[in-house]
Parts: C-alpha cells; structure tokens; sequence
C-alpha cells in the first residue's frame, strides 16, 4: 500500500490490518503537563469530526482510549514521533511537544486519504532540518488579509513548516513614519501580536523580518527627511541594466543606523522569535556617492561589513539572533570569517542550477550558520515555473545537508507587482516544506497528487497538474528569461525594450524573439498549450470554502499569458487582433484582476500593482 502523505516520513513498516475507528471514544493525553497538549488535541477532535463524523472527547490520565497521545523524549530525535496503529487501537509519541504535535498532523492526513479505515502501520519520523522556513513578500504591493494569513499558516503548520516571515520594507505601521505606509495596507503592532499567537500555537515561529541596509527606496521617495539618510540621491544603474531609485541607506550618514535603532526598538516587542531577518540583501548603490571615498580606501566589502556589524550589534542588543541575506558578504570570501558566529547567514538564489555547492561550502568552512534559501519561482512569472521551482528546491535541500545548513528558508517573492496569486505558490511551498522534512523520501514525491489531496483539496484530481502544467507555460515561448517568464516582461516591456534586455537567457532566446515568424509560431503554440491545460479546470472537485476563488484565480493567471501572447503577435504584425480588440480584452482582465486581488489582500497596493501594464497600454495607443 503505498500512503499519501505530505511530507512522505522517514520510515513506515505497513502492517496486514486495519483499524476502525470505533464510533464514539476519546483521545487521551498521557504527559505530564495535558493541558500543554489540547491545542493538538483539538485539532485531532476537529479532524475527526470533519473528516469522519466522529465525536471524540478529550481527556487526560492513564487510560486506554482508541488514540492516545503522549510523549517520550527517547523515541527520536527533536521534533522526531512515532504513529503506531493496530489492532488495539492508535497511539502518537512524540519526543518533545512539536513531534507529537507533526505526529498528529500525520495522523489527520491519514484521515483524510484513508477514512475510518486505518491501515495498521508504524511510522517513525524527524525532520532533516531543524528550522523550516517560508517567507512571504509583503512590501511588493500586497499585503494578505489576516484571514488569508491565518488559512495559509493552518495549511504549512500542516506540511510541518515551523518558521514563518513576512518580507517588510515599508508595510509594517511604524508610528512616526505614517507618510511611508499610509497608502500600502501595512501590518499593524496588533495583528503582529495576533499572528505571533496563532503562529505560536502551531509550532511556528513567527521571525521578525525588516530590510535595514538596502531596499530602502520606498521610505526615500517619501520625502527629503528619509532622501538625506541614501547613499545617493540619484539614480544609478542595476546589474541586470534598468535604472535603480537611491535604494540603500548610506553608513556615512549617522541618521541611517539611527534610524534601524529605532525600527528595531518599535518593531521587535511585537514578536516572542529569537530571531530577526535584517535583510542587507542587494545594497548595488553601495559606494556610489556618500561612501566613495570610504570604498576607494577600505574596499566595498569591509564598508559593507562594517554597517552590517552596527546591525549586528542593535539586534544583539535586544537578545535576538541575527539572519542576513548572504549576497554581498559571499562575494568577498576574505571577509566572511569576520561575521559573528551567533548569526545566521541566509544563502539565496532562485536559477535551477544556483552555485549552492559552493556558496555553502564557503560558510560552513568559515564556521557561519547558515541557512539555504530557494524560491517558489512564482515571482515575475504570473503562473509560475515549475520544472526550474523544483530543481531550485533541490539543489538548495540537497547542498544543505551536504554542508551542514541549520535550516531551509523557501522564499515568494512579489516583484514588479505581485502579479501570481497565492495558489500558484502552494506547489513551491509543497515541495519545500515536503524536502526540508525528509529529501530522501520526499526528492520524487508525486507533487501533482499531493496538491491534490493537501493544498487544492480536489476530489477530481484536476488541480495539481493544472497547477504544474500551467507552471511550465513559461518554457512554452521557447525563449527564457532569467528569474521569470518571458510572457510576463512582454506584458512589462515593449518587445522592442525586451529584444535588447539583459534578461534573456541564453542567445538561443535572443534569436527566436529577433525571428518574427519562428517567435509567432512559437506564441501560437503557447496559446495552444495553455488551452489544452486548462481545458479541465471546470471538472475541479475542490473541497475547500475557496475553491471557486482559486479556479478563477488560475483562470485569470492564463488569461494574462495568453494577452500577453496576443499583444506580442499585434507588435510583430502577425495577430489576429486589433489594438482596440486587445485594449478591450486588457479592461475585462484589470476588472478581474482588482475583484480576485480583494479576495485575499489589502487595497494598498493595487493600483501600483495595475500600473505596471502601462506599456501594455502604451501598444494599443500607437
């Protein structure tokens, strides 16, 4: 009997029985301290009556019940359990609180699959990694509504994700800076603490994450209090070639450290984690203006170090441990040993074949903790990219383990307008969450079928691989683009812009787009391609209050590929319709697209998210 289960456990010894669960009964807590155990209790009391109609009561002593519930410190390692079903009944042993915790999730996934039935087995579980991460952008125009927040922490508590972060530049409610988040929706001190709870009780601890170094743009352009703290003023360059905002704060500038203080001071009391993100990811302005000189003398990696080590030292201040983005630092390897051992190196990068071999060699030979941190690949791609997701994931678990990394931090990003929504990313989160469990077992997990039954929950089997074959419309052009899909630049850009872009892959993508009619026939068969895979979508048996929502998500998702495919061919001069047929088309889409965006997130951000299709705009006015 093969199980269905996410993540797939280490070991599992099927016995030749079932079990029924009786009618009535109870599940007992046998711990010392029950009432630190009632949350997962609950939770079990919960899917019992909604997954079988059975009404369970909760109690606790030394009593024999159809399932009980208990710990031992002895059975395996931290977060480690044990699910023993047989003839007598159901019995969960966890080694500390979180492992019974993930051993009842087990549990309730087997209800799900199995029904009342049980089959007799034994499963003996731990994580490979002790820190299981997922950050969520939230300061690239959408910000989730709590309810959002809530049924997407119930769902990775479930797949046993036990760290959670919101990506913040300018979206948390700080209460002198009103002027940089008064239009964005932000978080407030409130919800934090709401959320951190919820989180809490769920085996997930809820990380502080601030931008502190670069990223700082949108404070920048909200006046000249926060303009006078950059490193310039001015516009620069980017490494992939468009033109950077004044984006990093500037070490010269005595008011930029201040400024982190006092975020830091406002923002940390909010979160009970031991952690805290500071981000200092992508500072390219860096020696530019305020701190040339500094650069010119010192070298850009030591100024760099030097602002990083201030950080360090206000997060340490508060008795919390440091996570940064390894970047910059990586690039100078010299100065790599110099970072304190208490902190946490986040290693990033999102191509399928990113240089995680030896960007982790190098912080584990330095001593550094660290932490591997792919992406859902969903960012700048509008439905995803599948195939490159799940080789990023990987390659980012298996590096990990081989060089020693303490955690897996799967990221979902929103760049140029979080144009995905939610649902395109539960492939990403899936996998990851299944590979930092257990990669051996979980490497050629059967994705499609455990959206299925753990993310869409589709009773038709429809969802999944719509999912995953929409996710891989993005190799359908033939041409690729770096960190994305070329459909969604040719939403972004004119093609003229894009036949001169950076991001193209390889030359091979510079020659079908430069070919008018070998790029036509290759949009042709995009629009052929997205019709046949979504062609099923009505049959979806989704069993959740949603599941309407998330078909005309991913109806929407196709939509905007195939414009996008439809507005190329009008510029190539091969399509089949008209600027203002397409200018039409383009309204009924925005329509749409602000209706499902309300569904999940905050107003903040929308309209700034519905600009980016300028230049498509632009197209149907010449």
């Amino acid at each position: 009997m093969e199980l269905r289960l996410l993540p797939l456990p280490k070991l599992v010894d099927m016995g030749t029985g079932t079990y029924p669960l009786p009618e009535t009964g109870e599940i007992v807590i046998q711990t010392d301290n029950a009432a630190d155990q009632l949350f997962t209790a609950k939770r079990l009391q919960t899917a019992l009556q909604a997954q079988a109609n059975l009404s369970y009561d909760i109690s606790a002593g030394p009593f024999d019940a159809p399932i009980i519930l208990t710990i031992d410190h002895t059975i395996a390692p931290a977060q480690g359990y044990q699910l023993d079903i047989d003839a007598d009944g159901v019995m969960v042993v966890g080694s500390d609180v979180a492992g019974l915790f993930y051993g009842v999730v087990t549990l309730i996934q087997l209800l799900e699959t199995e029904g009342t039935t049980l089959p007799q087995l034994t499963i003996t579980d731990s994580p490979d990694f002790p820190n299981r991460g997922l950050m969520l952008d939230i300061s690239r125009d959408k910000v989730p509504t709590m309810e959002t927040l809530y049924d997407l922490i119930d769902m990775l508590a479930s797949w046993k994700i036990n760290q959670f972060q919101l990506y913040t530049e300018h979206t948390f409610a700080y209460r002198n800076h009103k002027k940089v988040w008064e239009n964005a929706s932000p978080i407030t001190a409130e919800e934090i603490l709401l959320l951190d709870a919820y989180c809490k009780e769920r085996f997930i601890d809820l990380v502080p994450n601030q931008n502190s170094f670069g990223h700082m743009h949108r404070w920048f352009e909200k006046g000249p209090e926060y303009l006078a703290l950059a490193e310039s003023e001015h516009d620069t360059m980017s490494p992939w070639g468009s033109v950077l905002p004044p984006f990093s704060l500037s070490p010269a500038v005595p008011g930029s450290i201040a400024l982190v203080r006092e975020m830091f001071d406002e923002l940390l009391p909010n979160f009970t984690s031991q952690y805290f993100n500071v981000g200092c990811d992508e500072t390219f302005d860096l020696g530019v203006d305020r701190t040339k000189a500094w650069c010119d003398t010192k070298g850009k990696g030591r100024v760099y170090l030097d602002f990083l080590l201030q950080i360090y030292s206000l997060v340490s201040a508060q008795g919390r441990t440091m996570q940064f983005w390894g970047d910059i630092i990586n690039q100078y390897p010299e100065l790599v040993p110099e970072i304190p051992k208490d902190t946490i190196a986040l290693e990033w990068g999102y191509e399928a074949d990113h240089d995680y071999p030896g960007k982790s060699k190098l912080f584990s030979e330095s001593g550094i903790p660290f932490y591997v941190c792919p992406g859902t690949s969903s960012w700048t791609t509008i439905t995803g990219r599948t195939d490159n997701c799940m080789k990023n994931i990987s390659n980012a678990v298996e590096n990990g383990l081989k060089y020693g990394a303490i955690g897996v931090l799967n990221t979902d990003w929103g760049d140029r307008g979080h144009w995905q929504t939610l649902p395109v990313s539960y492939l990403g989160y899936a996998y990851g969450a299944a590979l930092s469990w257990a990669y051996e077992q979980n490497a050629d997990i059967d994705i499609a079928a455990a959206l299925d039954a753990f993310a869409f929950r589709d009773q038709a089997g429809v969802m999944g691989k719509l999912a995953y074959d929409l996710g891989n419309a993005y190799q359908a052009p033939g041409a690729l683009v770096h960190n994305g899909n070329i459909l969604f630049w040719l939403l972004q850009r004119t093609l003229d812009d894009l036949q001169e872009s950076q991001r193209l892959a390889n030359d091979d993508s510079r020659q079908i787009i430069n070919d008018k009619d070998a790029f036509t026939t290759e949009l042709k068969n995009t629009l052929a391609y997205i019709e046949r895979v979504m062609a099923p979508l009505e049959d979806a048996q989704m069993q959740r209050p949603d599941g309407d929502l998330i078909q005309r998500e991913f109806a929407q998702g196709a939509r905007m590929l195939q414009h996008a495919a439809r507005h190329t061919m009008l510029q190539l001069g091969t399509g089949d319709y008209s600027a203002g047929e397409l200018k039409s088309q383009l309204d009924d889409i925005v329509r749409e697209y602000k209706d499902v965006w309300l569904s999940r997130n905050r107003p903040g951000g929308l309209d700034d998210s519905v600009a980016y299709l300028d230049p498509a705009y632009s197209v149907y006015k010449a």
